[in-house]
């Protein structure tokens, strides 16, 4: 497909407006030199209709969640209402500038409050921020909570952060990034945090272990109450990632498990759009005694000040780490999320149910075929491992490739790293089972097309607008730039 420079390359040129300089005048009259354009401006000579069909063909070729199904493990692409667009478009939350007064904000900040509320409700915790704007950004919002809570305690030794070898990458980056150490614990045979291993690393020097429940290859830790006891007896804290939090959303929450700090991705739980990479919203919780070290401002109501109160951005945080986003939040993020749960009610726990149900139904339908390194009842995704087709001749990236060509985005590949060749599989709540049924028919015939006729499959994909390319040397050697 041609680029729109391209397109507008050899065309004539379309009537352009006056200049409504006066004659003998220069454009520099007007404007400093360093603004002035130094050559021609290459603008494609094409008519308003030309660039929206070209934009439009361009937007066409993308894969979304209203094209076919996204079974991204780790990642919970569920469908996104579209009545949550309707409602973050509304004149007087989409035309709010962040520096308008509480006073001319109130409608705005009652939605973030009541969003603070049910957040608190929902995680079993103490206090909210909504200022982080995505996941990673709530994990180190988090670990910078936990470390100057020790420094206010005078607990400067405390520099190692336990992480299990099956964690997302981004939980020993946001522990690093903050001056901790990390400590890795390692699985067990059940794909679970090793208790002894644990024991033998716990220490003064620790504090806290950054964990996801159920953990990242899908499976509840099931001891995580022994491991809560442990860390606390030990003085330390527990960081819960709350990227798997779909898997048991109203079923039981971070504080129940003995979590002191969550953060939670509102892109994935809460069905909002993941927006090509942002913006997003990693909402932080705390306990009580970690209140006062939350980034201001904060989210208040102030009683009596008015009929149902006065709502404000407060500053008066004690300990605070201070601001940890330029303003707060992304807001339309905020919205769609809070209409979600208003909408969802008591059906929020209906939707993990309906998650964990869907991901064993497909585990037990592929384990056989394709190995299952941890033979568990699953949460709300699962791992395999393409071992058996990597040794005929495919890899895992090969499986991932040649399932685009049925209108599937692939599962996440080769993640968790404890698990050579692996497939991560997450369904969601939103698919029909004829959707998971067509699913599984079409990872039983790619593994039969690898036993019969790898070649074929190492061809794809064949039907996508980009065929198979060099993802390797296109991330080393990114070429961003187009050459007239």
């Amino acid at each position: 497909m041609e680029t729109i420079f391209e397109r507008g390359k050899s065309r004539g040129k379309y009537f352009q407006p006056g200049d409504e300089i006066p004659k003998g005048s220069k454009l520099g009259d007007y404007l400093p030199e360093t603004l002035l354009r130094k050559g021609a401006i290459g603008l494609p000579q094409l008519s308003e209709l030309e660039v929206m069909r070209h934009y439009k063909a361009l937007s066409d070729r993308n894969f979304c969640i209203e094209k076919g199904f996204y079974p991204l493990g780790s990642c919970t692409m569920k469908y996104n209402p579209k009545v949550n667009e309707l409602l973050a478009s509304l004149e007087g939350f989409a035309n709010l500038h962040p520096m308008q007064s509480d006073e001319d904000s109130q409608g705005a900040l009652e939605l973030m409050y009541n969003l603070q509320e049910k957040l608190k409700y929902i995680t079993g915790m103490d206090a909210i921020t909504l200022q982080p704007a995505a996941g990673a950004h709530g994990e180190l919002t988090g670990m910078m909570i936990i470390k100057k809570y020790f420094e206010i305690k005078g607990e400067t030794n405390r520099k190692k952060v336990i992480v299990p070898d099956s964690a997302h990458g981004t939980n020993p980056a946001s522990a690093k990034m903050c001056g901790f150490d990390i400590v890795e614990v390692k699985s067990n045979s059940k794909g679970q945090v090793d208790i002894e291993a644990l024991k033998s690393l716990i220490d003064a020097d620790v504090a806290a272990i950054m964990m996801t429940n159920p953990n990242t290859l899908g499976i509840f830790e099931e001891n995580v109450l022994e491991i809560s006891d442990l860390m606390h007896k030990n003085g330390s804290l527990l960081y819960y990632d709350g990227a798997n939090f779909n898997a048991v959303m109203g079923w039981t929450n971070p504080a129940l498990m003995g979590f002191d700090v969550v953060h939670l991705n509102l892109h994935k739980t809460f069905a909002t759009p993941h927006g090509g990479g942002g913006p997003g919203a990693g909402p932080v919780g705390v306990v009580e005694k970690l209140k006062d070290f939350l980034p201001s401002p904060v989210i208040e109501k102030q009683e009596g000040k008015c009929e149902g109160g006065k709502y404000i951005r407060s500053y008066n945080v004690k300990h605070s780490i201070g601001k940890v986003r330029s303003f707060y939040g992304n807001f339309g993020v905020l919205v769609r999320a809070y209409a979600y749960i208003l909408m969802m009610g008591n059906d929020l726990k209906l939707a993990s149910a309906d998650a964990v149900l869907n991901a064993n139904y497909i585990k037990e339908k592929l384990k056989g075929v394709y190995e299952l390194p941890y033979d568990e009842p699953c949460m709300h995704e699962f791992v395999l491992s393409g071992e058996k087709q990597h040794q005929q001749g495919v890899s895992t990236l090969g499986i991932a490739k040649r399932l685009m060509d049925s209108n599937y985005h692939p599962p996440t590949v080769y993640f968790p790293l404890i698990v050579h060749e692996a497939i991560m599989i997450e369904p969601t709540e939103s698919e029909s089972r004829e959707v998971l049924d067509d699913f599984i028919e079409t990872m039983l015939k790619i593994a039969k097309e690898i036993e019969e006729n790898p070649e074929e499959v190492l061809k794809s994909p064949q039907t996508t607008p980009i065929k198979k390319v060099d993802e390797t040397l296109a991330a080393r050697h990114p070429d961003l730039t187009y050459k007239n």
